[in-house]
């Protein structure tokens, strides 16, 4: 029997102020910044599946997402988009194929959001 269970536990992401990464994050998903910064850099956000942990200890310019290590669900893809349109946040796409679009956080991490 294999040891290793087929799961994704926790991503983590770089970020330079876990604070404000923090409220940025828990604002984007619509979720209480009500946790507590651990160890002075790492804030868990609240999620539903794998988890999320903001991480400033880790960053450099170097360390950040330059493509996608996951993607954010969405029930509809168009909402998503104009949502993250209205709050002025980065967009590197449009719409692809009907699907999904990326997007850069304030640290430039490049993150997708993908309709399931």
């Amino acid at each position: 029997m294999n040891p290793i269970l087929n799961e994704i536990g926790t991503t983590f992401i770089p970020v330079r102020d876990i604070e404000q990464a923090r409220d940025w994050y828990c604002e984007l998903l619509g979720v209480k910044a009500d946790g507590e910064v651990l160890f002075g850099h790492l804030y868990m956000l609240p999620m539903k599946g794998t988890g999320i942990a903001l991480d400033s200890k880790i960053y450099s310019k170097d360390a950040v997402f330059n493509v996608p290590a996951f993607h954010f669900n969405t029930n509809d893809i168009n909402e998503a988009y104009q949502f993250m349109k209205h709050r002025n946040v980065e967009l590197l796409t449009e719409i692809e194929h009907n699907q999904w679009f990326t997007f850069k956080d304030p640290d430039g991490n490049i993150l997708m959001i993908s309709e399931c």
